[in-house]
């Protein structure tokens, strides 16, 4: 696409017109534009950068009636802001990038939220019933408790070890505070709070339960949380579970390290060393780690519309949250580099080669799980769906075919 052609708006479909379809063909069209946005702005071509931001924005309005414009917007507002911070002289007084104000769910608000789809009910699921197989028979289970959601698994966790465990154990949880307010979903109370509301929950259950929370960050590999757990190992009879719920990507890698050696192997090499009894890792399925702005625009594009494409049936107010929170992500990972950029998202592939490296071998989910997670995919939109990789023995979320979430199961080897 030349030049000329870009700044010919002539040439671009309308959102009205009847060969507007909001399908592939649309989207690989927007893809286009976007990159060549990304290219102009890295090489401060500030008139290239202004147009292209103009006739995307005229194309793809923030409130459009299909998925892939609004996919595009949020596209279109992250390189907008990058392009205010690349040159702030012109854009800032040509353009001003709109901001979502931060939403602060209840408890109860965000597990509704979680529900809406099986980005994270997935994960759970599968998690919760390899932990219950691993600690059948121990007379305490601390569960370092490492997730996006706020402790919003444990919960059914806790129901499931009342109902299903011959003897329920002393249940301890273990969280770090740097999860409370660093990225979304945010929640609009402290962890103590929270941590009190799941022991008296879990006393509903006649399960004891003890909260701890441990000031650690991703920033250092969770160092801090890693010698608290060194410093009070496991007692006789304690099973040490490791729920790694779409954290460990904030976690740096290779490219923010000084040396090859990166913090995400520090993290999961120590982490061996504690010999915990079970570490279950769920992710999501995508490579956002690039250093090249294009590249990884054109990966998240082909990823986050995933999301988008998932809202069409949910309700105004449900989808501007859903929504404004994948924007967030959008927004870090084009406008943002250095550790601002936090959302440095791995493959499948490049979590399983760390895993193995660092000595831990992969545990088949079992059947019943499986059969829970079908189960729970039949009450979604239809185009959510499941596979199993019997060589890596991962499970795998997808939305019409496509690799959505991976959950795997670990043990020291």
């Amino acid at each position: 696409m030349t030049r000329t052609e870009i700044l010919n708006p002539t040439r671009f479909p309308s959102l009205k017109s009847p060969h507007y379809s909001g399908g592939g063909g649309d989207a690989s069209f927007m893809e286009q534009l976007l990159l060549h946005c990304a290219t102009a702005i890295d090489s401060n071509d500030a008139a290239l950068t202004h147009q292209i931001l103009w006739v995307l924005n005229n194309i793809a309005p923030p409130d459009g009636d299909t998925s892939t414009q609004r996919l595009t917007s949020a596209f279109v507002r992250a390189l907008l802001s990058r392009a205010v911070s690349k040159i702030p002289t012109l854009f800032s007084t040509v353009f001003q990038p709109p901001t979502d104000e931060i939403h602060r769910f209840s408890v109860v608000d965000l597990a509704g939220f979680i529900d809406l789809t099986p980005w994270h009910r997935f994960g759970f699921i599968a998690a919760n019933e390899a932990i219950l197989t691993a600690v059948e028979g121990y007379s305490t289970v601390h569960i370092v408790d490492l997730s996006l959601t706020h402790c919003m698994q444990i919960p059914t966790l806790i129901d499931a070890m009342a109902n299903k465990l011959n003897k329920p154990p002393l249940l301890k949880l273990t969280v770090v505070s740097s999860s409370a307010s660093s990225f979304p979903p945010f929640i609009n109370i402290s962890y103590e709070e929270l941590g009190s509301k799941l022991v008296n929950f879990a006393t509903t259950r006649n399960i004891e339960m003890q909260f701890t929370i441990i000031p650690s960050t991703y920033s250092d590999g969770f160092s801090s949380l890693l010698q608290h757990l060194r410093i009070y190992p496991s007692s006789y009879n304690e099973a040490l579970v490791v729920n790694c719920h779409m954290m460990l990507r904030y976690i740096p890698e290779e490219t923010l390290t000084p040396s090859s050696l990166s913090l995400r192997n520090v993290f999961l090499n120590q982490l061996r060393s504690l010999n915990p009894t079970l570490v279950t890792l769920i992710e999501e399925d995508a490579d956002l780690t690039s250093e090249n702005l294009v590249t990884r625009l054109r990966s998240a594009f082909n990823y986050f519309w995933i999301p988008f494409d998932t809202t069409d049936t949910f309700m105004s107010e449900q989808r501007r949250l859903y929504e404004a929170e994948i924007r967030w992500k959008i927004e870090n990972v084009v406008a943002k580099e250095g550790v601002e950029r936090v959302e440095r998202t791995e493959s499948k592939e490049r979590w399983l080669e760390r895993m193995r490296d660092n000595e831990f071998g992969g545990v088949r989910v079992r059947e019943e799980a499986v059969s829970d997670l079908k189960a729970m995919l039949g009450e979604h939109a239809v185009g959510w769906g499941m596979k199993k990789d019997d060589d890596d023995e991962s499970l795998v979320l997808t939305w019409k075919g496509h690799s959505v979430v991976f959950a795997t199961v670990w043990v020291p080897i």
